[in-house]
């Protein structure tokens, strides 16, 4: 027994030591290797013109420490290796203006300088996002720190947030898009567009909250903008908007009175009076020979009062009195219902949205919002929604702090906790599309062709279909006080239906207000990429399994005294 066991301690020695030899040899051979590359990293640096200026001041800094100062003074070395250690104490060797020594851990310091000494040269080495001035990532130009303590924003159109990413230049693309002149950031996430600087300039101390997304750069603070002009688009991102045709209108009797500006010019074109109405931002850019009008979409003007385009074609002298006109969409917001808030008193009355998923909850929080003037509520929490905008989403869905809660769930537990609700009703066919869509590839993306072709896509409509039909008669059953909305009606007749909706939830909103929500209706959800070749992904085993349930919800509609289901609902 003492044989075999002195065997496995002698193999056990040496097995050690063997280990602890190619360990040694590894540490030594990747030592060497580094040194190497750092000396053949350098002197290729350094050929470029500016090259001590290009480098990141960390490599500067530390790499005096690697080579030896006699081979850099030796004047028989190579000239790409002749560098004098008094100059990498130069005052150019420093950082420059406005760039400041990251607040960290000397580690992380060295980590990012191996990282450069040890990856290929790929063209003059950039600092890092950590170590960055505000004008170091950002073009156009830093114009100041604001206060927004009024009633009323200034910077109020193109508004949305990112809790994590959020950048100077992120917010400026936002608002280039859009063709606004100034960019303005608050409390470190929140990025708001327009074409006039606000009223009051406060001291830059008090824009003192970095960017989420970009340490260094200052993103404002609470109710302080830190303000950008918003200078050329940079590649990559997304192209400009342009002017969009919403229609042939008549000419009111009254010009001046119901446009508030306007501008005569010879050979007027559509880019050109959209561009001068977009400065002074106005939705709508009203083109009638040469000349051109800027207005708001009024009861006097409304965008549902079009007739033949073919009326707009003809010359104007030829028109009759008092004519028509060519109406185009400008790319900036109509910034009349833009500005939203919480409650300022807790609600007495519970209010659920409720809808199945993909039935447009979202869209109707949208207009809801922008009607009403108080942000809505979630049972959930979802983090894209808050950086479009849905500054509800990080309330405590039971705050009462919101004008209504956002909820998928059915069941009576979760239906009684609601004092009334809103029940969005969509066609099942086109919500278990925009659920596959959004599960596949997210709120404004398009699942790829491979998962409707899927048994995944099969096991959802036998799972979620039935959820449809019984989400529905939950809400019939359990629902203490209920308005029916029909998202196609929602759609067909928008101003009505959403009329309706808001005197639902108790608030009194202006016909004004109304238009301007239907001017900015579609808001930022439309899907974007390839949509799927099959156009009808649906089974006939599907089909009549999903025409059953449709039959079933249209009678308990009817049994409830509502009127069924729209005529687009009924079995394909």
């Amino acid at each position: 027994m003492a044989k075999p066991f002195f065997r496995l301690q002698k193999f056990l020695r040496r097995t050690q030591f063997l280990l602890l030899f190619l360990t040694a040899a590894y540490l030594m051979t990747g030592s060497l290797l580094l040194l190497q590359r750092a000396r053949v990293a350098l002197p290729q640096a350094l050929r470029a013109p500016g090259s001590l200026q290009a480098l990141p001041a960390a490599t500067v800094a530390l790499g005096v420490g690697l080579l030896d100062s006699r081979s850099l003074r030796d004047p028989h070395s190579s000239p790409d290796l002749v560098l004098d250690v008094d100059t990498l104490r130069s005052p150019l060797a420093r950082l420059p203006p406005g760039i400041r020594w990251p607040r960290r851990n000397r580690s992380s310091l060295r980590r990012r300088w191996l990282h450069h000494l040890t990856s290929d040269p790929q063209g003059p080495p950039t600092l890092g996002p950590e170590a960055s001035g505000p004008a170091s990532h950002n073009r156009g130009n830093y114009l100041g720190c604001f206060s927004e303590e009024g009633q009323e924003r200034t910077l109020k159109g193109a508004v949305f947030y990112d809790l994590r990413k959020m950048t100077v230049s992120h917010c400026q693309d936002a608002c280039a898009e859009r063709s606004y002149v100034y960019a303005g950031l608050e409390a470190g996430a929140e990025c708001y567009c327009g074409n006039r600087l606000p009223a009051t300039r406060v001291s830059l101390k008090e824009c003192n909250q970095e960017c989420k997304g970009e340490k260094g750069s200052m993103c404002g603070a609470v109710r302080r903008l830190s303000v950008y002009s918003v200078g050329l688009q940079q590649p990559g991102s997304k192209k400009r908007r342009t002017a969009t045709y919403r229609g042939c209108l008549p000419l009111p009797e009254d010009v001046s009175h119901t446009f508030s500006s306007s501008m005569t010019q010879a050979n007027m074109t559509v880019e050109t009076c959209s561009g001068f109405c977009s400065q002074k931002e106005f939705p709508l850019a009203i083109l009638r020979g040469w000349d051109c009008y800027c207005a708001y979409p009024t009861p006097q003007f409304s965008l549902r009062d079009a007739v033949d385009g073919a009326l707009c074609s003809q010359a104007p002298e030829a028109q009759g009195l008092p004519g028509y006109c060519e109406v185009y969409q400008t790319p900036v917001q109509d910034t009349r219902c833009t500005d939203r808030k919480f409650l300022p008193n807790k609600s007495k009355v519970f209010v659920a949205l409720s809808s199945f998923p993909g039935a447009g909850n979202t869209w109707a929080r949208h207009l809801i919002e922008h009607a009403t003037g108080f942000y809505t509520g979630s049972y959930y929490f979802d983090g894209t929604l808050y950086n479009k905008g849905f500054k509800g989403e990080k309330d405590h869905w039971r705050s009462r702090r919101t004008i209504c809660v956002k909820t998928h769930e059915s069941g009576r537990r979760e239906i009684e906790m609601f004092d009334s609700a809103i029940l969005l009703i969509r066609n099942p066919y086109r919500s278990l599309v925009a659920e596959f869509n959004r599960k596949c590839a997210g709120h404004l993306g398009y699942a790829p062709d491979r998962n409707w072709k899927s048994k995944e896509w099969t096991d959802f409509v036998n799972s979620y279909a039935s959820w449809w039909s019984s989400h529905v008669l939950d809400w019939l059953k359990y629902g203490k006080r209920l308005l029916v909305v029909h998202y196609e009606e929602l759609r067909h007749s928008l101003v009505p239906t959403l009329r309706e909706m808001v005197a639902f939830l108790n608030v009194s909103v202006s016909e004004e207000r109304l238009l301007c929500v239907e001017n900015n209706k579609e808001g930022s959800f439309r899907r974007r990429g390839r949509r799927p070749h099959d156009q009808e992904p649906f089974t006939p085993e599907m089909k009549d399994l999903i025409n059953g349930y449709i039959r079933t919800v249209d009678q308990a509609l009817r049994d409830h005294n509502w009127a069924g289901l729209p005529r687009e609902y009924v079995p394909r």
